[in-house]
């Protein structure tokens, strides 16, 4: 099934909700798109080495140890 279809069968089953299902579902949907972006984070976060990578890069930052970004691009 594609996702626009998806949408649609969604749709379909929502118009037929009572007012006080419609509210279950809301609140559903909007405990679902809280987490989406949760969930990529933890993808990010799961990549061997990129959490000790950032740690390092703050401590770099912190003790001013960094290079402007016009010596990283010249054609800025």
């Amino acid at each position: 099934m594609t996702t626009a279809q998806l949408r649609k069968q969604i749709a379909r089953r929502i118009r037929r909700l009572s007012a006080k299902r419609l509210k279950v579902a809301d609140d559903f949907v909007a405990y679902l798109e809280e987490r989406e972006p949760n969930a990529a984070t933890r993808e990010l976060m799961a990549i061997p080495g990129l959490t000790k990578a950032i740690e390092r890069a703050m401590r770099d930052v912190a003790a001013g140890r960094t290079v402007p970004f016009s010596k990283v691009r010249r054609d800025v």
